[in-house]
């Protein structure tokens, strides 16, 4: 990676299938090419729908990544790795059932407000199931002014369980 690294935080969730393993396989594509390295990472938590609230529980988590890619070229990537992991945004019920979604929350102190990207995003201090495991990992940094340990004081967390970790297979 070149010294222009910008940090990016990422938002996954997803609620169809084996949740927690496409988080690992989506980390793992996102950083294949070194062009973003893993800094961070919150634990899973079990979260109520947001949105469209006539579907299963979400697992969520946030993750810090130091990236050489632009905010464009980012999300990109995301939408790239969303599609390889079984996401179809085209057809896809806002807010409905999928098995991965990635987010980009904020990239360095970058605001941006396009058609096809706004940062940081626009419904960051609504979710507590981002604030959540994003306060997990980075309490302290300010977004948009605010910081997000005390941006996530203001928000009602009932009905989010953090996961225990996953327990990787022993090697024999």
């Amino acid at each position: 990676m070149n010294q222009s690294s910008a940090e990016a935080l990422l938002a996954l969730g997803g609620n169809i299938g084996d949740v927690r393993a496409t988080f690992e396989r989506a980390i793992a594509m996102l950083c294949a090419d070194g062009a973003m390295r893993l800094v961070a990472r919150s634990s899973d938590y079990r979260t109520p729908p947001w949105g469209v609230t006539d579907q299963p529980a979400f697992t969520n988590a946030v993750i810090i990544v130091a990236t050489s890619l632009d905010p464009h070229a980012l999300l990109g990537r995301v939408q790239n790795v969303e599609r390889a992991l079984g996401r179809d945004r085209a057809s896809g019920r806002r807010w409905g059932p999928r098995p991965i979604d990635i987010d980009i929350l904020a990239y360095d102190d970058v605001v941006l407000r396009e058609p096809d990207l706004t940062l940081p995003h626009p419904h960051l201090f609504e979710r507590a199931f981002v604030l959540l495991p994003l306060a997990e990992i980075a309490s302290d940094r300010i977004v948009a002014g605010q910081r997000i340990g005390h941006a996530l004081a203001a928000l009602d967390i009932s009905g989010i369980t953090k996961l225990p970790p996953v327990r990787q297979p022993a090697n024999r």
